[in-house]
């Protein structure tokens, strides 16, 4: 497991979901949860990723079995969450992803001391990508993944919690092939960047509110 810079004293963050979150396509080093701590850091606030144990392929189940047993053990601050599109991709339904998302959320909220230090992250529209389309099922992906939006949009509102929507400029991918890593599938560094960018100043006040 690797650690962002910091020290003692810091605020532990922990980095949860799947391939977007382990920054697949691209490198630890431009993955978006190593670009928040390194910005805050820069800023002059000591922040450490202490734990991004997300995969490449993983649900909410696999969240669930093998990430929240890593959380637990983290003492962590605060924590970023983006998890669903391989839920969708594999067929798992609306109501099971709400039940299995409420689930993660009831955990970490559990463990944390300030119940509010969780940022939700929305899923990218992958289906702009060149490959996304093989992984649809001959659904559609936009209607399917703005589904599992909603949901996720709606349990940070009951819960007041922040979030982030990246599924607006995840779709400029589609436009712009410097967006898209090699596989034809992943967000590249660039896009990684790009999300940086829009959830760094949530992910900010977050932790000033602390």
């Amino acid at each position: 497991m690797k650690d962002n810079p910091g020290d003692s004293g810091a605020v532990r963050f922990v980095a949860l979901g799947d391939s977007y979150t382990i920054g697949e396509g691209a490198t630890w080093e431009t993955s978006w949860p190593y670009l928040l701590a390194k910005s805050m850091n820069e800023k002059g606030k000591k922040v450490k990723l202490v734990a991004n144990p997300s995969r490449t392929g993983w649900t909410t189940q696999d969240l669930i079995d093998n990430e929240l047993p890593v959380f637990d053990t983290c003492r962590a601050d605060v924590v970023t969450l983006l998890i669903g599109v391989n839920d969708w991709v594999q067929g798992v339904s609306a109501d099971d992803f709400k039940k299995n998302l409420v689930y993660i959320l009831d955990h970490v909220q559990a463990k944390l001391e300030d119940k509010t230090k969780i940022l939700l992250v929305t899923i990218p529209d992958f289906g702009v990508t060149p490959t996304g389309k093989f992984y649809s099922g001959g659904r559609d992906i936009s209607a399917g993944i703005t589904q599992f939006n909603d949901i996720i949009r709606d349990e940070a509102k009951k819960r007041n919690l922040p979030l982030v929507d990246i599924f607006p400029v995840s779709k400029d991918m589609g436009k712009d092939s410097s967006l898209v890593a090699k596989d034809g599938l992943h967000p590249s560094a660039k896009e990684y960047a790009i999300w940086e960018t829009l959830i760094l100043p949530e992910f900010e006040e977050m932790i000033n509110d602390k």
